[in-house]
């Protein structure tokens, strides 16, 4: 359950953190949006992206992997359609989200990682 929360906490301040960055192309009405936002991708990244990968696998694998980066915007699409206090300005914004997300989320996570193996 900890790390559940913890998670949580990572995404929420990923998101809010990402939507500062890129300013006006990125719609975020407070702390609580954003953590709908960290809840509801988690939620689409668990069960509906890999359906979308299935389906999508030839154009995958053609592109070499590029392709997943179509899917990670489509699926922040899909929660700035689910969500009315966050939006995403268009398709190319939210490709560019999608991208500065996974930086600052893998950011945070390896220094909680880091903080995790001094404690040993």
């Amino acid at each position: 359950m900890r790390s559940i929360v913890l998670r949580l906490l990572v995404n929420t301040l990923s998101v809010l953190f990402t939507a500062w960055i890129l300013g006006d192309a990125v719609q975020l009405n407070g702390v609580g949006t954003a953590i709908g936002v960290a809840i509801v991708l988690g939620l689409l990244n668990v069960f509906i992206k890999p359906i979308l990968i299935l389906f999508t696998l030839p154009a995958t694998l053609f592109t070499f992997g590029l392709f997943l980066f179509v899917i990670n915007a489509l699926v922040i699409m899909i929660a700035d359609s689910m969500l009315s206090g966050f939006g995403v300005a268009n398709f190319w914004w939210a490709l560019i989200f999608s991208l500065v997300l996974s930086f600052i989320n893998s950011l945070l996570r390896n220094l909680g990682e880091d903080r995790d193996r001094r404690e040993y």
